[in-house]
């Protein structure tokens, strides 16, 4: 079969195409910048990338019309007004007009569990972009709703992990006694390949879910137990929505705006019906919440994380286009650039830059790093608390830290950093190791900032002093440290 895929950069995405791939079908992935989409060299022969935007019909005249499917894995956590709603109804009309023009026989979207009568702002935009399309004339919609999905990299997994990890008290809001019914990923991967063509599934709604109906505190309980953690956990009535949203953002890695639409929705119960279910078409038996948790913290032990949330969330500083900064200006821009020649193998050196981040730190006066991310988180920036997908691999589109990996060119040993804290101005961080004729090498460290306005160029100014002391530090570690245990990533 021809399918397109949209969302291929997004969690699910990611994670649905080489299933796809492996399982014979061509796939057109529908991306809006094909530079920040970087497929593995096992499946270019099968992937065809295609560029659109569902904001804009005109940007998808030119997609192919071919197609025997589609999934339509596009969705917002960051919109919380008519804005966003809207918008999702629009890209989703968008979507069902060009599936008019196709010969495609079904598309499929993952969706929320929404049998409450009063629902989130979020779930009911899930509702109403299910009836726009529905209205596709030939394509019949297979819809999946599922509660809350349970893998490594998940928004959910990861903010559960970071309460627990972090809180052994914690005072918590109310709507820790919503119930849930959590899934794991490699479950939800069963059930979006499984109704792919399947007669029983065309024109029909399923929810999808784990044997475990939990409480959100009972999920926090399980993974404490799971992990050999004591917790305690009080729940008060007293947070409200908004309190709720900067608890959640100051304590876990996730964005004010993702955790703005997390708190909405968690209020609601998301229990799968039984009016309609989906065993009755497909039979699967579903891992418990504790296997899809033990199997999460295996894929992070080995370093096997396909797909993160953070993938696909925008800083708002950038938006979407961040690749247009994949260059470094050469006007306006003020820099510090440090070199060190060294003899050792470039090969360990590069390990070392593909390391950089993340637990294994910044190489100089960690404490500062960290300072400065609490700085950028308490002004609603994304911290440092991202982390890095993988510890010793890099690939472009990456979060890390409070940076996004713009170019990652292992071969050219290059590596380059845009900045999404929150600054007055635009911030590059750039790492390239360079062959000389005596045969040994020099890594060049460039930190460019293009400032905006006088506060931006004060800020500069006023952190050269502590530029000195890091950058000149970070590059000598870099070329020094010892070198981690080399992993494939994935």
């Amino acid at each position: 079969m021809k399918i397109l895929l949209t969302g291929a950069n997004g969690y699910i995405g990611r994670r649905l195409l080489p299933l796809l791939v492996e399982a014979g079908h061509a796939v057109v992935c529908l991306v809006r910048d094909p530079r920040r989409f970087e497929l593995p060299e096992r499946l270019r022969h099968r992937v065809q990338v295609a560029q659109g935007d569902l904001l804009r019909p005109d940007s998808l005249v030119d997609l192919p019309l071919d197609i025997d499917a589609a999934y339509y894995l596009v969705h917002s956590m960051s919109g919380h007004d008519q804005d966003f709603f809207r918008a999702e109804q629009l890209s989703a009309r968008h979507f069902t007009d060009y599936l008019d023009r196709t010969t495609a026989r079904q598309v499929i979207y993952l969706s929320g569990i929404a049998n409450d009568k009063s629902l989130s702002a979020h779930l009911r935009s899930r509702k109403a972009v299910e009836k726009v399309l529905r209205k596709a004339r030939q394509a019949q919609l297979t819809v999946l709703r599922a509660s809350i999905i349970i893998g490594s990299g998940s928004a959910s997994f990861e903010i559960i992990r970071d309460l627990v990890e972090k809180l052994p008290v914690m005072i918590t809001p109310r709507w820790l006694n919503s119930r849930c019914q959590p899934i794991g990923i490699r479950d939800v991967m069963f059930y979006l390949t499984a109704v792919l063509d399947h007669p029983d599934c065309l024109g029909q709604s399923f929810d999808i879910g784990g044997p475990d109906v939990l409480t959100y505190k009972q999920m926090l309980e399980g993974l404490a137990q799971q992990r050999g953690y004591r917790r305690y956990i009080f729940t008060v009535p007293v947070l409200t929505p908004r309190l709720s949203s900067w608890w959640l953002f100051l304590v876990t890695r996730t964005t004010f705006a993702l955790a703005q639409s997390l708190v909405e929705s968690l209020r609601n119960d998301t229990v799968v019906a039984t009016k309609r279910s989906i065993e009755q078409v497909l039979r699967h038996e579903c891992m418990s919440y504790p296997q899809a948790l033990a199997l999460a913290f295996t894929r992070i032990e080995q370093n096997e994380v396909i797909s993160s949330w953070s993938d696909a969330v925008s800083s708002g500083v950038m938006e979407q286009n961040y690749m247009d900064f994949v260059q470094i200006p050469q006007n306006g821009v003020l820099t510090d650039r440090q070199t060190l020649t060294f003899a050792r193998s470039p090969e360990e050196v590069l390990r070392n830059i593909w390391s950089i981040g993340g637990d294994r730190g910044w190489y100089k006066v960690d404490w500062l790093w960290r300072l400065r991310g609490l700085m950028d988180k308490a002004v609603g920036g994304v911290g440092l608390r991202r982390g890095r997908r993988s510890p010793t691999d890099l690939r472009a589109g990456d979060p890390l830290d409070f940076w996004r990996v713009l170019v990652a060119d292992r071969a050219g040993r290059r590596l380059l950093l845009y900045a999404e804290m929150k600054l007055p101005g635009e911030a590059w961080l750039q790492f390239r190791i360079l062959p000389n004729a005596d045969g040994t090498h020099t890594l060049e460290q460039l930190a460019a900032f293009r400032p905006r306005g006088l506060a931006g160029r004060l800020y500069w100014y006023s952190l050269v002093p502590f530029h000195f002391v890091i950058f000149k530090g970070m590059i000598e570690n870099i070329v020094h440290y010892p070198t981690p245990a080399l992993t494939t990533g994935s």
